[in-house]
């Protein structure tokens, strides 16, 4: 891989998406095979991927985290970054969709489009990112071509235009019709790379309509073009690739191309299309951001090496042999090893020890990195994922990556006293590295909580814990992460006062809570008459607020959706003190909330299960008994898919059910939806137990 470094017009910075088992990985390898930065494409169904490297990985055959590699096609350097499928793993795709400049879009023929190629669609729509999509997978039973490209029609978008049609179908499908070149791509029986034959005379109508409809979709994104086809002239081939390259950049026109990545079938075109149609750094707009302390100045970072550096950390891994590692992609300026960055939300100038390009697990030590790298790099060990990192002379914060709220916890216990801090260092690491697993230490009980967004996100952390850290810890069976919130508004007076010789304590403090529509979170205002509530102890009574709110009310919840404004309050000029508004400001909300019709909310999940039609029905009522409803039924080839909505309390162990229920023939997928109102019965027994178990605080 020592090769001349591609100019920024050849560099092409990918993700590759897709659903769990639309053959995403062997995609990704099958490309790092014909570009020579492997020499053998691994299989996972041997457990021998390059990009697949964890251990877990290769054992249950899924990505879990997110692989960075980079390779060389026609003089183009391109960067991939290989993502999980699996929706509890979703913090990967967030992170991974913010530092590509392009996505490949791989869908299974058979399944068509699943849940999670939605949800990963969705967040490329919010990126503005340009990308392609792969039908893989024609050469399996039930395999179609066009139900799957009217899927993507249907459910993501109306722009996608193929760019090429099988030839053949399931077990005869041999290579696939180029519709701009007018020509036939075969790939003989254990041949890797394709001949180019005319068009077989049997597709020619469908080939020719097909070509007129792709020419048009063309030519109706650029005038020129339009006004030629219009006059009766067809543009010549290079004028309407390139006019096909602005448009999918531009988010007008999606290609769409087809294969099979296991045979090697149609994975060299899609590099092909990788290059011709997906951006170079240089042709998307420069990232913005503000300046520290100055929220209202926007600057940006052109991808330019001689701007200052500016890049943004989207993964944090302690490897085993060099530590603290922070994952980098460049937007702008270069850096040599030795020199400083600074990290604005700390505040922290930190010297680069070490520069390594990533191949998966692999790591390639160089001496500098500069706009449009991919890196790793040691010595940065202030920053957490989303952090930017800058020069220190011209500082900038770029926007910070938001992920979605765990849903779903377990209590950690330590094996024996010795492994007590142990555990507690091993959870913070794993927590470093997924912004998604969010852990909570209880002193009192010395019991570790680990929340997740799933019970396959939860297994894997433990599995991790026990071979990585060679941990025994007590694991308790998956707890569901309910919410506390308000349903009516209420005004609240509070008066913390304690006289104990010498200088009291006194703080008064007026307040209303009122409820907030689902997502919105803890809002806090300040609308206090500075004359009666001094300025100085504001702060503090927020302090106490979000200590209490944190903490939950009712059942010991963390409280959400809900706006506290501070109306006004009192202090005294020598006995009141910080500590004090801080104190009345917990105790007034807690007080308040009490009042307010407190009620407890649970994480309603979205729920979509492919099943055979002779299953349907007791997959249908096995989900209503599950407190959840069916929205939408439609076919999805020869298999029925039910989506619905189901609260998370009543999926778990979901699996094993369906397993039970399909004889083993379902599949399924959970994605959390919303939070919505536990019934009043239910949350009365929630709160009992949660008063049993010692979780609900009395101050």
């Amino acid at each position: 891989m020592k090769k001349k470094e591609a100019p920024l017009e050849q560099v092409r910075i990918i993700g590759i998406f897709a659903h769990v088992d639309a053959g995403k990985t062997t995609t990704s390898e099958a490309i790092l095979y014909y570009t020579g930065r492997i020499h053998r494409a691994g299989s996972i169904d041997d457990g021998t991927t390059q990009l697949d490297w964890m251990t877990q990985e290769r054992e249950r055959g899924i990505t879990i985290m997110s692989a960075a590699t980079a390779c060389h096609w026609r003089e183009h350097r391109i960067n991939l970054i290989d993502t999980p499928g699996h929706i509890d793993f979703t913090a990967e795709v967030v992170r991974s969709i913010r530092v590509i400049d392009g996505a490949v879009i791989v869908l299974c023929a058979v399944g068509g489009v699943e849940p999670q190629t939605e949800t990963v669609w969705r967040h490329a729509d919010r990126e503005h990112l340009p990308r392609v999509v792969f039908i893989n997978k024609l050469d399996r039973l039930g395999a179609d071509f066009d139900r799957t490209l009217a899927e993507v029609r249907q459910r993501l978008t109306p722009n996608a235009i193929p760019l090429q049609l099988p030839i053949g179908r399931e077990g005869t499908f041999t290579g696939v019709i180029d519709l701009l070149r007018d020509e036939a791509l075969v790939w003989a029986d254990g041949e890797e790379n394709h001949q180019v034959q005319p068009v077989p005379s049997e597709m020619h109508d469908i080939v020719a309509r097909h070509r007129q409809a792709l020419l048009d979709s063309i030519c109706e994104t650029d005038e020129h073009l339009l006004e030629m086809r219009l006059e009766g002239h067809e543009p010549d081939f290079t004028t309407v690739q390139q006019a096909l390259r602005r448009a999918t950049i531009s988010g007008e026109l999606v290609p769409v191309l087809c294969g099979a990545s296991r045979n090697r079938l149609g994975v060299t075109p899609l590099i092909d299309a990788v290059v011709d149609y997906l951006p170079a750094p240089v042709d998307r707009h420069p990232v913005l951001g503000t300046v520290p302390g100055h929220e209202d100045e926007v600057v940006e970072r052109p991808s330019d090496p001689h701007a200052p550096l500016c890049a943004t950390a989207f993964k944090i891994v302690t490897d085993p042999h060099v530590g603290h590692l922070t994952w980098v992609r460049v937007f702008s300026g270069q850096l040599r090893v030795g020199e400083s960055v600074l990290n604005p939300r700390t505040d922290d100038v930190e010297r680069v020890g070490r520069i390594y390009r990533m191949h998966a697990a692999r790591r390639e030590q160089v001496d500098h990195m500069a706009a449009s790298d991919v890196v790793a790099l040691v010595g940065v060990k202030s920053a957490r994922t989303g952090d930017t990192l800058c020069d220190p002379e011209h500082p900038i914060v770029l926007e910070t990556l938001k992920f979605p709220e765990p849903v779903i916890a377990v209590a950690l216990a330590p094996g024996s006293e010795a492994e007590r801090d142990r555990l507690r260092q091993a959870v913070n690491r794993l927590c470093d590295e997924d912004p998604t697993l969010v852990s909570e230490f209880d002193p009192e009980t010395g019991e570790e909580t680990l929340a997740g967004m799933g019970e396959l996100h939860l297994d894997i952390a433990v599995d991790r814990l026990r071979t990585e850290f060679g941990l025994t810890p007590k694991v308790s069976l998956p707890q569901v992460s309910y919410r506390e919130t308000v349903r009516e508004a209420v005004d609240h007076t509070a008066t913390y006062k304690k006289q104990s010789g010498g200088h009291g304590h006194f703080a008064e403090v007026r307040l209303r809570v009122e409820p907030l529509p689902r997502g919105e979170g803890i809002v806090f205002r300040n609308e206090a008459p500075p004359s009666e509530f001094p300025n100085d102890f504001v702060r503090p009574a927020e302090l106490g607020i979000r200590d209490a709110l944190a903490k939950g009310v009712i059942a010991g919840y963390t409280v959400t959706d809900v706006l506290v404004v501070l109306t006004g309050g009192r202090a005294h000029e020598v006995d009141s003190a910080a500590i004090d508004f801080e104190i009345a400001g917990s105790m007034g909300v807690r007080q308040a909330i009490r009042r307010a019709a407190p009620a407890l909310l649970e994480p309603i999940m979205h729920i979509d299960v492919a099943v055979a039609e002779e299953y349907l029905g007791a997959v249908v009522a096995d989900i209503g008994r599950r407190r959840g409803n069916v929205i939408a039924m439609s076919m999805r080839g020869t298999v029925r898919s039910v989506i619905g909505e189901v609260p998370l309390a009543e999926a778990r162990g979901y699996a094993t059910a369906l397993r039970s229920l399909t004889q083993g023939r379902g599949a399924f997928s959970l994605e959390f939806e919303r939070y919505d109102f536990v019934p009043d019965s239910m949350a009365e027994e929630i709160t009992r137990q949660r008063q049993i178990d010692g979780k609900v605080a009395t101050r």
